[in-house]
C-alpha cells in the first residue's frame, strides 16, 4: 500500500476511531489492575498508559503507510495485556476482530467498481 493509497483508504477513519477507544479501554484497564488484581501501580501505569498514548499517536499517524502493520502490532500487544488484567484477553481480541473488520472493508471497498 503506498503513502496515497493509505491516505485515501476509506477505512482510514475507522483504524482511527478502534485506536481512539481502544486507548479509553486499555487506560481504564490501569485501576482495575491496582485495585483489583493487585497489580504494581508503576508497572500498571506503565504498560498499559504507554499502550493507551501509543494508540492515539498511531491515530494521528495512520496517513503513513507503516501505520497500518504497526496497528497490527498493536493489537497483539494488547491482547498480551490479559497477562496482568484477564478482562483485556477478551477485549483485545474484541479491538482486534474491529481492527480486522476495518481491514477488510478498507480492502473491499478500494477494490469495488464504481457505479
Amino acid at each position: 500500500m503506498s503513502r496515497t493509497e493509505t491516505a485515501a483508504n476509506p477505512a482510514r477513519r475507522l483504524f482511527a476511531t478502534v485506536l481512539a477507544c481502544e486507548a479509553i479501554v486499555i487506560a481504564l484497564a490501569i485501576p482495575v489492575a491496582v485495585a483489583v488484581l493487585d497489580v504494581d501501580g508503576a508497572t500498571a501505569g506503565g504498560v498499559c498508559g504507554g499502550l493507551a498514548v501509543v494508540c492515539l499517536v498511531l491515530a494521528g499517524l495512520l496517513r503513513f503507510p507503516w501505520a497500518i502493520p504497526a496497528g497490527t502490532v498493536l493489537q497483539v500487544l494488547i491482547i498480551a495485556t490479559g497477562f496482568m488484567v484477564p478482562a483485556m484477553f477478551f477485549l483485545g481480541v474484541l479491538f482486534g476482530a474491529l481492527w480486522g473488520t476495518a481491514f477488510w472493508l478498507g480492502r473491499k471497498v478500494r477494490t469495488a467498481q464504481p457505479r
